[in-house]
């Protein structure tokens, strides 16, 4: 596949462009959200609050992300490990960019907490510009020219059948997808729930081919952790299950790899960015057990998925720390794919 990942959070920094306004307001101030279409669960020891998927009132309706289940809001202990890690939205804007004291999210970028994304969108290789290609869980979109750049907006054309269940500590979100044209067809199920009397939350995933083609792609949650609003630094431990290898080290004033561990020397402010491509993870799918604390707070939160890793990035600036595991996907018409992550939530001792 010639579609490209860019992966524009690690390593170059974003930069503006034209306008591309997608359903989204220029200078949005995220911290007013609470209009959006939204669902709140509880197990009597977690309150969780997401966005809902809405085609003309949603707050995400731009087209990198899953529309469905992403998570603004979780509340343990009277810790939240989750809220908006940018200052505003400018559709001017492709992915972010420090501009003066603000942190500025461009349309695509702008979502919080558990988010999902399935990198490699379908169809495009085979599209040209101007004709149509598929990104899972937001819809059929309008080709442009180039290479295919996650941090740009596309039209939606057709975004599918939604349908969302809301249970007291759960919420169910599937999306029906046929386009006879590229002969791409998809049945997306998503459901996120609470442990019964554990501070857990559990996002299962289904996926069925319901086309004449393969399904391939990649998927992963960018985990965009904002923990009682702590800035990344010292008082932060990240590990992870494996030795860390990596081409492309953090810079050596702000943090470093050691073992496990990625080390951060100091908080991060300004326009600092500690990114880290991630290697060394096996073919087992305990390797992706991703441990995230901060000894100032006292709080953290375990995440763990059901299949192996195919890539994995740490990224962070001064309001987010953020993890992004990959798994990959190959569906064969007619066929079903699951997974499922797991995120533990607690206090420190």
């Amino acid at each position: 596949m010639k579609a490209s990942l860019n992966s524009g959070m690690f390593g170059k920094r974003p930069v503006a462009a034209s306008a591309l306004l997608l359903g989204v307001l220029a200078n949005f101030v995220p911290m007013a959200a609470a209009d959006f279409p939204q669902a709140e669960i509880s197990n009597g020891q977690i309150k969780a609050r997401m966005y809902l998927p809405d085609p003309k009132n949603g707050y995400y309706r731009s087209t990198r992300f899953d529309w469905s289940g992403a998570v603004n809001s979780l509340e343990y202990e009277g810790h939240n490990f989750y809220g908006p890690w940018y200052d505003r939205i400018d559709p001017k804007i492709i992915n972010w960019v420090f501009q003066g004291s603000e942190i500025v999210s461009g349309p695509c970028s702008a979502l919080m907490g558990p988010s999902d994304e399935f990198a490699i969108p379908l169809g495009w290789d085979d599209s040209k510009p101007g004709g149509t290609f598929i990104k899972i869980g937001v819809g059929v979109l309008r080709r442009g020219d180039g290479e295919y750049n996650r941090y740009v907006p596309y039209d939606v054309l057709d975004s599918g059948t939604w349908s969302v269940s809301k249970q007291r500590d759960s919420v169910t979100f599937t999306q029906e997808l046929s386009n006879a044209d590229s002969g791409f067809g998809y049945f997306y199920r998503k459901v996120v729930r609470l442990a019964k009397e554990r501070p857990e939350m559990v996002i299962e995933h289904s996926l069925r081919n319901t086309g004449k083609r393969a399904i391939q792609s990649s998927v992963y949650n960018h985990n965009f952790v904002v923990l009682d609003k702590q800035p990344p630094g010292p008082d932060f431990t990240f590990k992870l299950p494996f030795v860390i290898k990596t081409n492309r080290p953090p810079k050596e004033e702000l943090a470093e790899v050691h073992g496990n561990q990625v080390v951060y020397k100091r908080p991060l402010s300004g326009q600092d960015q500690v990114a880290v491509l991630i290697e060394g993870f096996s073919e087992n799918a305990a390797d992706s057990e991703i441990i995230i604390e901060n000894k100032k707070v006292g709080a953290g939160v375990k995440i763990i998925a059901d299949r192996p890793l195919v890539r994995h990035l740490l990224w962070s600036i001064r309001t987010v720390l953020a993890i992004e595991p990959y798994i990959g996907i190959d569906i064969q018409p007619g066929a079903e794919f699951t997974w499922k992550s797991t995120l533990d939530y607690y206090k420190l001792r």
